[in-house]
């Protein structure tokens, strides 16, 4: 077969290939390359973000009226929507996600575009009581540059929920995606300028996140950087931006609790669980990964779960009907794999999984089997550790105080479930569990309009909602003065 074309990254408004290494992103399913392409170098990293200052301060992007600005947005959503099903296809290449999953996150995507449009056009700046002879206001107004590093498990979604925020507020951004993922933020970027975002507003540099994310964080014309991705990274930049003194929104890892109440619906527990931990894979930070369950009701619900797990379609991402498709590389499947032996050897003891899937179709890609494991305690590794994979621990709780002991026995503090028919209960152990999101009787479900952040090593910041705008946007107090007479300390 003939090489694949070389695909040129966004350099302060170019198009053109990157400076770094050559290197082939993947197709999980199938190990295949999908895209050839240069990712960027620290050269490029200084030319676009040079760039992006330039075209910040000469475009008009940022003095653009707010209603006009949304207009651009708008046609951002327009056009995702209009090419919904390419993008989905291409997101589907890009990380092995299912199809169904794909138009997911390309559907929101859209939404996050649409939301923050329409906050702009509502946003209002605030009037202050005045203690003295002036009026005094409160606005805000665009930092200039900032950065969004995305993460590949999620990215045409992540990075809309970075760069729409950022351009509504009327900055320029400088999007770095995973080295694995690049694909969805540059269709993203090229969407934007031809919805109208002036060249030179928005730079993309795939490349690994040790070179072009720390050169990007590090450059003094930066100033502010979102980061979703590991806890250790986001550790390495929020040191850095004390350094310069930058805000910072983290989203960092997560070790999730769902708690099933005896008097749950058993139905909607079992779905549910499924769901928050073996959708994506159990590539994501919110994934429900630590399971408590009632004791009384644990024999019986586990050992339905167990069976529902076995019947969980995994397989080719490009098939309708499949529930888990690969995991993101090699590498990482073979992480996962020293975790269930970790698991193994701690003592626990396999319920179902743990295993790669044989059969046609199964002996490229990176597939592995949704995993639960049971016989351990809250203390073991592979219940502290963020695994980001199909692997569910399971245990057993006696009492709500032990539960909610148990449950914040975490670094993490990103997400958690309470499953209970009982109201007040539900209510009570919700507010008592210590995380940054808690779902009542579902799991893993989001809206634009509502902030999304962790406490603790699961990151600091929120973003989503109409705050969102504000996160991007440097806060300014200023006062009129309105009295008759001139100061009088200087008569």
């Amino acid at each position: 077969m003939p090489p694949l074309p070389l695909l040129p990254i966004s350099v302060a408004g170019q198009w053109r290939p990157g400076g770094g290494d050559e290197y082939e992103s993947l197709y999980p399913a199938t190990g295949e390359p999908i895209a050839r392409l240069n990712a960027a170098g620290v050269a490029d990293v200084d030319e676009a973000i040079a760039g992006a200052d330039h075209a910040f301060r000469t475009s008009g992007w940022a003095q653009m009226l707010p209603h006009a600005r949304a207009a651009v947005l708008h046609r951002v959503a327009g056009l995702v929507r209009e090419r919904a099903e390419d993008l989905a296809q291409r997101q589907r290449l890009d990380n092995g996600k299912p199809i169904s999953e794909t138009r997911a996150l390309v559907a929101s995507a859209a939404g996050t575009f649409q939301f923050f449009a329409a906050a702009l056009e509502t946003l209002e700046d605030t009037i202050t009581p005045s203690r003295g002879a002036y009026v005094t206001m409160s606005v805000h107004e665009p930092m200039g540059v900032v950065a969004a590093i995305t993460p590949w498990n999620s990215p045409i979604a992540s990075e809309a929920q970075k760069m729409a925020p950022a351009l509504a507020a009327g900055n320029a951004v400088v999007v770095k995606p995973a080295e694995v993922t690049p694909l969805m933020a540059l269709e993203l970027a090229r969407i934007c300028e031809e919805a109208g975002v002036p060249k030179g507003i928005i730079s993309v540099l795939p490349g690994k996140g040790s070179v072009i994310g720390d050169a990007i964080t590090k450059h003094p014309l930066v100033k502010r950087v979102s980061f979703t991705g590991g806890t250790a990274t986001g550790r390495h930049i929020a040191h850095i931006a004390a350094d310069k003194m930058m805000p910072v929104s983290l989203e960092l890892g997560g070790k999730s609790a769902t708690m099933v109440l005896e008097d749950a619906d058993l139905d909607h527990a079992v779905n549910g669980v499924l769901y928050g931990i073996f959708s994506s894979s159990g590539e994501s930070c919110i994934a429900g990964s630590r399971l408590f369950v009632a004791r009384t009701i644990y024999d019986a619900f586990v050992e339905r779960l167990t069976q529902a797990a076995r019947r969980l379609r995994v397989g080719d991402p490009s098939d309708e009907k499949t529930q888990m498709g690969p995991l993101i590389t090699a590498r990482h499947r073979e992480s996962i794999e020293r975790y269930v032996a970790l698991g193994l050897s701690e003592g626990g003891t396999l319920r179902t999984g743990g295993v790669r899937p044989q059969g046609t179709g199964f002996d490229k890609g990176y597939f592995y089997m949704p995993t639960i494991l049971e016989g351990l305690t809250n203390q073991a590794r592979v219940a502290q550790e963020e695994i980001f994979g199909p692997v569910l621990v399971a245990m057993p709780f006696d009492t709500e105080e032990e539960l909610i002991a148990q449950a914040n026995d975490s670094v993490y503090a990103l997400a958690a479930g309470v499953w209970s028919r009982d109201f007040k209960r539900a209510w009570r152990v919700g507010r008592a569990v210590q995380a940054g999101t808690v779902w009542v009787n579902t799991y893993k479900q989001f809206s634009v309009s509502t902030p999304f952040g962790g406490w603790r090593d699961s990151g600091l910041g929120r973003e989503k909602g109409r705050e969102g705008i504000f996160q991007y946007m440097e806060q300014k107090s200023m006062y009129w003065g309105t009295g008759e007479q001139p100061i009088p300390w200087a008569d």
